[in-house]
């Protein structure tokens, strides 16, 4: 899934690609699986699973071990491009925390996850 995001965010750019990935029956969720995008530079959430996350930035966001996992994200997605992290999070489905590992991966000026959680 990842990989398919970052293939259309190359050919369509990062606005269409928002929506496309925003699109709840669309090509880009699968089960609890989805592609986050936000900006490198501020965090700013430009596409989500839940609609209620875009627009707040990843760097205001603390993990279930009160660790800011955004700026984990932007540290992988700056220094190297690409690369996952594991960390514990609240699963917005069973309102437990559980871990969780994102695939991260830096096109140009956005970051792309995509994560699941298991126990």
């Amino acid at each position: 899934m990842l990989e398919k995001a970052v293939a259309y965010v190359e050919l369509h750019g990062s606005n269409e690609a928002a929506r496309a990935f925003m699109e709840k029956n669309g090509p880009f969720r699968d089960r609890d699986l989805y592609i986050s995008m936000s900006r490198v530079d501020d965090g700013v959430r430009l596409s989500h699973a839940d609609p209620r996350m875009v627009g707040r930035s990843i760097f205001q966001i603390l993990d279930a071990d009160g660790k800011p996992y955004g700026d984990m994200i932007r540290e992988i997605a700056r220094s190297s491009g690409q690369g996952n992290l594991e960390y514990r999070i609240i699963n917005p489905l069973t309102g437990t925390p559980m871990r969780k590992t994102s695939l991260i991966r830096r096109v140009d000026d956005v970051i792309l996850v995509v994560g699941a959680y298991y126990r």
